[in-house]
């Protein structure tokens, strides 16, 4: 793992793509966002976020 790397918890990963906290928990089950589960929390990669909500805009047809 890179050490310049950020993780982020849910509510951040949320604020940062613009969604509510509930669809990054969606992005999950869906498999559109990986996550890693550490002490019963989700953390998540600041770039597999936006990665996640760039393919989630495209689907959506909003460029």
């Amino acid at each position: 793992m890179k050490t310049n790397e950020t993780f982020l918890r849910v509510d951040e990963a949320a604020e940062l793509a613009g969604v509510s906290p509930a669809a990054i928990r969606k992005w999950v089950s869906r498999g559109t966002l990986s996550a890693v589960k550490i002490s019963g929390r989700l953390w998540f990669r600041e770039l597999d976020v936006l990665e996640a909500e760039r393919r989630t805009r495209l689907r959506a047809g909003r460029h």
